[in-house]
């Protein structure tokens, strides 16, 4: 039996929490590896020496579990391997920032002999679904750091000063060794302090935070994110090396995420008409536009219809709060690439025919006057 025949049987027994076939195979596995590739066996047998006696298998290869509550004994962080992903889609000002970032992260000692500290904190901010997390993710695999993320769920505690002490706790953690924690939801625990209504809480978490931001060791990465930039102290700001906005997608990002969705894609007609999809998706955010690709994709297969037929139709179902104008150029496109009929465009966007036809006309009239 070959290796590769070995995973599909290791992935339906950790699904199903079945530990004896899990061992079964890892068992087998060690055996089959030992030879030709003893690294990948001795991590596998020290995962399976860690579970053995009920420990955190993430501690066989030197990361600890997180810190815990002290009443509730729940873990207040999430902490991950770090894991190679692709780079993320970005404005050439973003890419050109995390460029920089990495570069002096990697050149530590000689920004250090130089009497310099290499960056690093930064603050992302901007609108839902931009990409902030994956953008923290992708840089702990960068660096190889394991990856912390504050649980806000187990951290916030309506005890006076019990938040404060939680959340002191997981950047204490993250401060042992080289880490990245992501604090997302950032204006949750860094509000400004000028909130009458608080009763002192409030500002001993930003207090701590702005300590431990002054004080934060280079081994280490500290990542915060928001959707509400505004909500922030102002004395939180200075403190990040980095604070990056992270925009809605232009059109030339559009096309990059809608290129990689459907990278495998060999219909030359759907690659034309990715471009036309990357002006007609303005407004969307990344994650939209991956949630629009996946859900065009699993229709294409189970119905077996035209992929690209089918994008469009799930495109109209994003444009529930788009402006007329988008209606107006999303009709004319679509009657032109698949000579659909009025009532067709109309089901396609839940209008009636009669707005679909002035969509159609508006559009035709200004174009016969250019």
């Amino acid at each position: 039996m070959s290796i590769e025949s070995y995973i599909p049987k290791l992935v339906r027994a950790s699904l199903d929490n079945d530990h004896r076939t899990v061992r079964s195979i890892c068992t087998r596995l060690i055996r089959r590896l030992k030879d030709s590739h003893p690294d990948v066996a001795k991590e596998i047998a020290d995962a399976l020496a860690y579970h053995g006696i009920g420990a955190n298998t993430l501690r066989s290869v030197g990361i600890d579990g997180g810190p815990l509550d002290a009443e509730s004994r729940k873990s207040l962080a999430v902490v991950e391997e770090p894991v190679d992903v692709n780079k993320p889609v970005l404005s050439v000002k973003v890419e050109r920032l995390i460029d920089d970032f990495i570069a002096e992260r990697e050149q530590a000692p000689k920004l250090i002999a130089a009497g310099l500290n290499p960056p690093s904190s930064i603050l992302l901010y901007g609108p839902p679904g931009v990409g902030k997390t994956y953008l923290a993710n992708y840089l702990s695999g960068v660096f190889k750091l394991k990856f912390v993320t504050l649980d806000l769920a187990t951290s916030i505690s309506s005890y006076l000063g019990k938040t404060g002490q939680n959340i002191k706790s997981v950047i204490d953690y993250a401060r042992q060794e080289p880490s990245l924690l992501f604090l997302d939801e950032f204006d949750a625990v860094a509000k400004k302090r000028d909130d009458m209504s608080d009763l002192g809480e409030l500002k001993r978490i930003v207090n701590v935070l702005l300590k431990e931001l002054e004080d934060w060791p280079s081994h280490s990465i500290l990542m915060a994110a928001t959707n509400h930039p505004e909500l922030l102290d102002r004395a939180i700001w200075r403190r990040f090396d980095r604070t990056i906005e992270l925009e809605l997608p232009g059109e030339n990002e559009r096309l990059q995420l809608l290129q990689e969705q459907f990278q495998d894609v060999n219909d030359d007609r759907t690659k034309n008409l990715l471009l036309i999809l990357a002006n007609l998706t303005e407004g969307l955010s990344c994650a939209d536009v991956c949630k629009l690709s996946e859900r065009a994709r699993r229709k294409a297969i189970i119905s077996n219809e035209d992929l690209t037929r089918i994008i469009f139709q799930e495109l109209a179902s994003f444009t529930d709060k788009r402006e007329t104008i988008f209606y107006k150029k999303f009709s004319k496109v679509a009657r032109d690439c698949f000579q659909l009929s009025v009532r067709e465009l109309a089901d396609w966007l839940g209008k009636p025919p009669s707005t679909v036809q002035y969509y159609l006309k508006d559009k035709d009239e200004k174009e016969r006057n250019k």
